[in-house]
């Protein structure tokens, strides 16, 4: 999977960096900066994502779309299609300029607007990356966290950047019944579920 990513894919991920460095240095409001993951975060969700059980597999922050062909790189391995939602319209558009330019629209599906709206019509997921605004992490456990499918991963991005801010969801995790979850120390801080 890591040895032969297309070349168009290793040179938007390196434009995207390069985007989402100067975004941090010039002081780009919050907003608008692309926050995007690391590429060991990218690696590790492509890992997990590829071993996923059968089911839907969908990503809840969208941005550029730089975790999205990460994602894309396992979706392609495990003949999977991804389901990305994108609050955003500017930031939608940079991401499928990203999937045109990388050539994974085949297995990724952009939907422009709150994923809160769209999570109660999908069953069944398998995987789900989690990066968005930190107030709508809450929402989005439970209703993700209810349609896993036995062995499905969640993984929340930020678990210790954004600790304090994310400690309702995280408390809520680490004492679900439902799932074994831990905090992972690599990039942010991944908070990593996986459904019993």
């Amino acid at each position: 999977m890591f040895n032969d990513i297309p070349k168009e894919m290793l040179d938007r991920m390196q434009q995207l960096e390069q985007m989402d460095a100067r975004d941090r240095a010039d002081g780009t409001d919050r907003m608008q900066r692309l926050r995007q993951i690391p590429p060991e975060t990218g690696k590790f969700l492509a890992l997990l994502a590829a071993g996923a059980p059968q089911g839907n597999f969908i990503e809840i922050g969208t941005s550029a779309g730089y975790s999205t062909m990460w994602l894309a790189l396992a979706c392609r391995q495990a003949g999977r299609k991804l389901t990305t939602f994108e609050l955003l319209e500017e930031k939608a558009a940079l991401a499928r300029e990203t999937f045109k330019l990388t050539g994974i629209e085949d297995v990724v599906e952009l939907v422009v607007g709150d994923a809160r709206e769209h999570l109660p019509a999908i069953d069944g997921i398998s995987f789900c990356f989690l990066d968005a605004e930190k107030e709508v992490y809450v929402d989005c456990y439970e209703a993700v966290a209810a349609k896993l499918v036995p062995g499905g991963i969640l993984v929340a991005d930020n678990a210790i950047s954004h600790g304090k801010e994310l400690q309702p969801v995280l408390d809520r995790a680490l004492n679900d019944e439902r799932v074994d979850a831990l905090i992972v120390p690599i990039g942010k801080g991944e908070l990593l579920c996986r459904k019993i």
